[in-house]
């Protein structure tokens, strides 16, 4: 530790010689900035910077305007200093540990690997700071593979775009006025909307489909169904949707996904994710056979047959049956017969299967896991919505192997 604290100080020194080879970055006694503005050289400023090799003191050229009473450095920008007192190498690095850990443990982990000395409330700051300059940047990048200047790439045979939701946390100002599932009907969580796109080339010696390496992106953010729509659709045309042979979109029940599918993605398959199907009938059958496993595991038998043949009326009609039994649970059996009645086309699973098509999100359900619970829902976390949609930002980018791209871009900027 004392000898990389040696290096490190070393470092500082050749860094600052190199940083202040400029003169500061005079760029003459006045320039011309914005619209119509001229900034004169006022003096030079010094500025205490946080490097990655320790801290330094950067001399710049300030500029000022008085008719507008503003000023800069344009150093600041040619170094991505504007704002903070952090060199992109340090916020690169706050960012990544924010992303990974509470504030807290990240503030130790800086130290004990890098000899960073920050709050735990600086790494919070700068995280929700680079998530949010993060969301914007994909977001530009996806809204520009709108335009029709994008080039093709190559084509894929089938695309699926995946869509769940999950609660995060949240502190109570974010719930005002918002029903929930508690005792007091007060909503303590807000929900992410999470949506992943991927890409399939193939099926393996079983027939079984088999998913593209690597080609696992997300996006999510707590939103309305209607702007998440736009967004999840954006990511997919993004990814090159116009250039698959097939789309496909899957999800569980929820019908705000199904309203998507139907607006953005009209005339791509549609598939209930398998697992969840399985999950409404099991609920029929626990409520109508109770404690009676060999009735419950033989009627559930038959259903997984039924449903895995893609037969939902079948089941339906296995259902509606129930309605006859002693003590049946009415609510129960018609909230399954109106789920599998909506989403019947939808499970077409032998068809499916025969198509080499998923037929489950188990992509996006280890997603909400890896995305969202892992790092927003530990115990005792409550974030606010602006804090969540930051780090839900900074992890979508670095899960979908975006993250350098972000930092080129700023690099390059």
């Amino acid at each position: 530790m004392s000898i990389r604290s040696s290096m490190h100080h070393i470092g500082c020194s050749m860094l600052e010689k190199l940083v202040n080879a400029d003169d500061g970055g005079y760029q003459g006694s006045a320039i011309p900035f914005g619209e119509g503005h001229q900034y004169e050289f006022i003096d030079y400023r010094d500025k205490k910077l946080l490097t990655v090799l320790g801290p330094v003191v950067v001399k710049r050229a300030y500029y000022y305007d008085k008719e507008s009473h503003s000023g800069f450095c344009p150093k600041d920008r040619a170094l991505d200093i504007e704002g903070t007192s952090y060199s992109s190498g340090v916020r690169r690095m706050m960012s990544k540990v924010g992303d990974y850990r509470p504030f807290g443990l990240g503030q130790e982990d800086l130290y004990e690997l890098a000899d960073i000395r920050v709050e735990a409330k600086a790494v919070e700051r700068v995280s929700q700071m680079v998530g949010s300059q993060v969301e914007a940047f994909h977001s530009a990048e996806a809204k520009a593979s709108l335009s029709d200047n994008i080039i093709p790439i190559k084509p894929v045979s089938t695309m699926y775009v995946c869509m769940d939701g999950t609660g995060v946390p949240v502190v109570k100002k974010e719930t005002a006025g918002r029903r929930g599932k508690s005792e007091d009907g007060q909503a303590k969580t807000r929900e992410v909307k999470l949506g992943c796109v991927f890409t399939q080339t193939g099926v393996d010696q079983n027939g079984y489909p088999v998913r593209d390496e690597e080609t696992t992106s997300y996006t999510g953010a707590i939103e309305s169904a209607e702007v998440f729509g736009q967004r999840i659709y954006e990511e997919a045309m993004r990814r090159g949707m116009h250039w698959a042979k097939e789309v496909c979109v899957l999800g569980d029940g929820a019908p705000w996904i199904w309203n998507i599918a139907d607006e953005q993605f009209y005339g791509a398959t549609q598939i209930v994710d398998l697992f969840h199907a399985r999950e409404h009938y099991w609920n029929v059958a626990k409520a109508c056979f109770g404690q009676n496993k060999d009735k419950l595991h033989q009627w559930t038998e038959e259903r997984r047959k039924e449903l895995d043949d893609g037969r939902p009326e079948e089941v339906i009609d296995a259902i509606s049956r129930c309605s006859s039994l002693p003590g049946y649970d009415k609510a129960t059996c018609e909230r399954g017969t109106g789920y599998f009645e909506k989403n019947k086309e939808r499970m077409r699973y032998a068809d499916f299967r025969k198509r080499g098509l998923f037929v489950g999100s188990g992509v996006l359900e280890a997603g909400c896991r890896t995305v969202v619970a892992q790092r927003l829902k530990q115990s005792g976390m409550h974030w606010t919505v602006e804090g969540a949609d930051s780090i839900i930002a900074l992890r979508c980018s670095i899960l979908s192997n975006r993250w350098e791209d972000f930092w080129e871009h700023r690099a390059a900027a």
